[in-house]
């Protein structure tokens, strides 16, 4: 690891006028950051510490609910409000990493997390992500664990976050603040597919931070659940998971969201998946119905091809333990 300066910020505005230098990598759990700076990825000149900033309460917003970038995963999974009226995040964070990280990791930098692919954590591969132009030997190379849906010619690298399919299951709104002031990034547009410019991983902007996230009341909120299929029950990234929700009245799914983890290059909200469920009875029918749909239009390489199969099943099966669990 390289030497870097160390600041510990206690206000939101120096803390943000911080991130604008050159070289500044912003700390709050550190449970990535410092990975990849043992591993030479990242090589911050200056790491800013935010876990000072008061940016970690979990409260009720209107009918919906706030929760601070700072809150830590095991606080979020473990709330009250969350494990009543969210169960799909509250599952989710529980079956990520372990409880010594969780206790660590924060919501701001769970969403910013980048991917596990091999190529991307070795400085001495070519990784377009990390050198553009440099090209991607997970394309021809050992991909077993990388992304079937949102992929280019550019990068197959699976986005690793199990909370952040689940805050797009629930329509979550990201917040920021920066130099230009605040914003609100809906769940869906906060994480970029690769494309052409892989570097570019998120819509936040430099110098900006994660303030909250604010998840909205919803129909099928607390009819949710969340299903992780992986190598070993425990500290393992998934190699397929959904987040799925429904809305059911009169025998009928009236609204409904699938959405896919593991085998995307994003948390994939599976549309097509959502359009076989709605206006039809909650049956296994529709719910295999529903996870072929689910990998419409997946592109799988030489080791990863088994993903395809292995999404139909878990969006089919997260579909059917929440409707016998409801």
């Amino acid at each position: 690891m390289k030497p870097f300066a160390y600041s510990r910020e206690t206000g939101l505005d120096h803390a943000l006028a911080r991130g604008k230098e050159d070289g500044v990598r912003y700390l709050a759990g550190g449970t990535t950051l410092i990975d990849l700076m043992r591993l030479g990825v990242e090589e911050p000149s200056t790491v800013v510490d935010l876990r000072a900033l008061p940016l970690r309460d979990i409260k009720a917003d209107g009918d919906g609910v706030q929760i601070g970038a700072l809150a830590t995963n095991t606080e979020v999974a473990y709330h009250p409000l969350i494990a009543k009226a969210y169960p799909v995040l509250s599952e989710a964070l529980l079956s990520g990493a372990s409880p010594q990280l969780r206790n660590m990791a924060s919501v701001g930098g769970n969403l910013l997390q980048r991917t596990r692919c091999s190529y991307f954590r070795d400085p001495s591969s070519p990784c377009n992500k990390r050198m553009a132009g440099s090209g991607c030997p997970a394309l021809d190379g050992y991909n077993r664990s990388n992304a079937i849906l949102g992929v280019s010619s550019s990068c197959i690298a699976t986005h690793p976050s199990d909370m952040a399919v689940a805050l797009l299951a629930l329509d979550a709104v990201v917040h920021v603040r920066g130099g230009g002031g605040e914003r609100a990034v809906p769940m869906g547009d906060f994480h970029v597919a690769p494309g052409s410019t892989p570097a570019v991983e998120t819509a936040l902007q430099k110098g900006e931070i994660i303030t909250h996230v604010t998840v909205p009341a919803s129909p099928f909120a607390q009819r949710s659940h969340y299903v992780k299929v992986r190598d070993r029950a425990s500290y393992a990234f998934a190699l397929s998971s959904a987040a799925v929700a429904l809305d059911v009245s009169g025998g009928v799914v009236k609204s409904a969201r699938v959405v896919l983890g593991g085998v995307a290059t994003k948390p994939w909200r599976a549309t097509e998946a959502e359009a076989e469920l709605v206006g039809k009875p909650p049956t296994s029918m529709s719910f295999d119905a529903a996870g072929a749909a689910a990998v419409r239009g997946a592109v799988p390489r030489t080791h990863n091809a088994f993903k395809v199969e292995l999404a139909k099943r878990t969006v089919a099966r997260a579909l059917r333990d929440l409707v016998g669990k409801a």
